[in-house]
């Protein structure tokens, strides 16, 4: 037989298997919120107290398909690109005046019934508004650009915007599109947590405060859940770091007193 008519054909994983890949993501992603210094080797303990009889290897692995990095809350969800695509860290030291100054853009992994879906959402530092977010179900930029253009559309334009060095953040399409809103675009530092933590500890609230509480059949219902939550965030629930007002209301205010 000749060798090369020969291919080899991966084999399909059945239904049962994605299902307890999905749970055990499920269970991966709630620890690391929980404590994001837990790396493999502990969450694989953890799993075990639970009844999953996983490998540190495996627990790796799917924790390296989330993005989730152990010693801070997340790592990039994709790999990065080459390193002329990674742009300097522009906010260190920055304290926000007025809103618009700079926005946060991040990704984070989302449990749905039997799958996971992504979700991107972009917060203003100054006001700690929710201006922009986006479901979707891959990791594609074209989720990231669409929340972009929506809240730009929606709430004006920023003038810098900072994210992770994920690929999706160091794409082309992403560059081009901010430098159409003539954006300037910052990065945090390769294995610095705390350079995107405004919204990361947002994803941490939404997780435990929502999504961890309820289960969800749908996309739909996924979508209701988080809109409900972000018009609560903005809207009704104090901010401690606001004065207890809401972030919607801080930033409407700085554009009402500048008119």
């Amino acid at each position: 037989m000749n060798r090369s008519s020969v291919y080899y054909r991966p084999k399909t994983p059945d239904e049962e298997a994605k299902e307890r890949k999905e749970k055990i993501m499920a269970r991966i992603d709630w620890w690391s919120t929980q404590n994001p210094t837990w790396g493999a080797r502990k969450i694989r303990q953890l799993l075990r107290t639970e009844g999953y009889l996983v490998s540190r290897k495996t627990v790796s692995k799917y924790m390296g398909e989330m993005g989730i990095c152990p010693i801070y809350p997340k790592a990039n969800l994709s790999k990065r690109n080459f390193k002329e695509a990674i742009v300097p860290y522009l906010l260190r030291n920055f304290e926000a005046q007025l809103p618009n100054q700079a926005w946060s853009i991040d990704i984070t992994y989302v449990k749905l019934n039997h799958r996971h879906m992504y979700l991107t959402a972009i917060i203003d530092w100054y006001s700690r508004k929710i201006v922009g977010w986006k479901l979707s179900d891959t990791l594609s930029t074209k989720a990231v650009l669409d929340a972009v253009r929506e809240a730009v559309e929606t709430h004006g334009t920023p003038a810098i915007i900072n994210s992770d060095q994920g690929s999706q953040f160091t794409s082309d399409e992403y560059k081009a599109l901010l430098k159409e809103l003539h954006i300037r675009q910052s990065m945090d530092g390769r294995r610095r947590w705390a350079d995107n933590i405004m919204i990361e500890r947002w994803f941490r609230s939404l997780k435990t405060e929502k999504l961890y509480v309820e289960e969800f059949e749908t996309e739909r219902e996924l979508k209701a859940c988080i809109e409900d939550y972000i018009i609560q965030y903005n809207t009704v629930r104090p901010h401690m770091a606001l004065g207890y007002e809401t972030p919607a209301a801080v930033f409407a205010a700085s554009f009402s007193a500048s008119a």
